[in-house]
């Protein structure tokens, strides 16, 4: 699988992410920060975070191929690799058809892009590739160190681990939200997991996991929010998370919903780490 990134790490957007918030969240034993948002293809919120810590392990989720040429991304990475070494994932991916007007053939577009990425010296394990779907995730173990989903279930990893098999990354993402009031939790969630109805990527794949139009209608049913933003005490959330590990992930990044995430940081590495 290349770089170690442990059982558990966090996603967090780059804007929210900074050293002090990385030194914290290294001392609770996290093995991984994962920058989300389509971080910027310089990287430098990557090396950042790395220059503040000294060991966790950085990844980016993700760098959005139509955004940032893969020539610039391999300077980058390089830069980074050279300084702190086994120590950076670079995650990379289509990001969604609705936001980019140069959206074409996206699975030909990342494989060009794998391409370029070979070209410049950028090694597989070094990379990995966002994937929902059963030929991305193939591509993913074929041509990266793995996959890399986002905004789907424990089914969804145990399906995805039948398409690796054994020895590819296989690094999904989990939102959670400390509360355990129902209805004060759902609303958290349902802020976040509604803006993703309103793309194909995702309504398409969670359609396949057996979710109805129903379920997706609006900004999303009960059981949808219940599944994709995992809430209750701290041992509730732990469990939703674990059973991504128990279906054949190597790696949960979870990403906390709550206002204030720090303290859900300190909270779920009591039970989970």
């Amino acid at each position: 699988m290349g770089i170690e990134l442990g059982r558990i790490g966090i996603w967090q957007l780059e804007g929210v992410l900074t050293p002090e918030l990385a030194r914290e969240v290294e001392e609770l034993g996290y093995g991984a920060i994962w920058i989300g948002g389509s971080p910027s293809g310089d990287l430098a919120k990557a090396e950042q975070l790395l220059d503040a810590t000294k060991s966790i392990k950085v990844a980016t989720g993700i760098v959005n191929i139509w955004k940032d040429d893969a020539a610039t991304v391999a300077e980058a990475y390089k830069r980074i690799a050279a300084k702190h070494p086994d120590r950076f994932l670079l995650g990379i991916g289509a990001g969604h058809r609705e936001h980019t007007a140069e959206f074409k053939k996206p699975y030909t577009a990342l494989v060009e892009y794998l391409d370029a990425l070979d070209a410049a010296g950028v090694p597989v394990e070094g990379r990995a590739l966002a994937a929902l779907g059963p030929k991305v995730i193939k591509l993913a173990g074929d041509r990266t160190a793995g996959a890399h989903p986002y905004l789907m279930t424990p089914e969804h990893s145990r399906q995805a681990r039948e398409i690796l098999g054994e020895g590819p990354l296989l690094a999904p993402e989990q939102k959670v939200v400390l509360e355990t009031d129902p209805e004060k939790a759902r609303a958290i969630g349902r802020g976040t997991v509604k803006y993703y109805l309103g793309l194909v990527n995702y309504t398409n794949s969670l359609r396949k996991l057996g979710f109805t139009d129903e379920d997706l209608a609006g900004e999303g049913s009960d059981r949808l929010v219940d599944a994709l933003a995992v809430h209750g005490d701290a041992e509730t959330v732990a469990r939703g998370v674990t059973a991504h590990l128990e279906a054949g992930a190597d790696h949960v990044n979870i990403q906390v919903l709550n206002s204030d995430p720090l303290p859900v940081y300190r909270a779920l590495a009591g039970v989970l780490l």
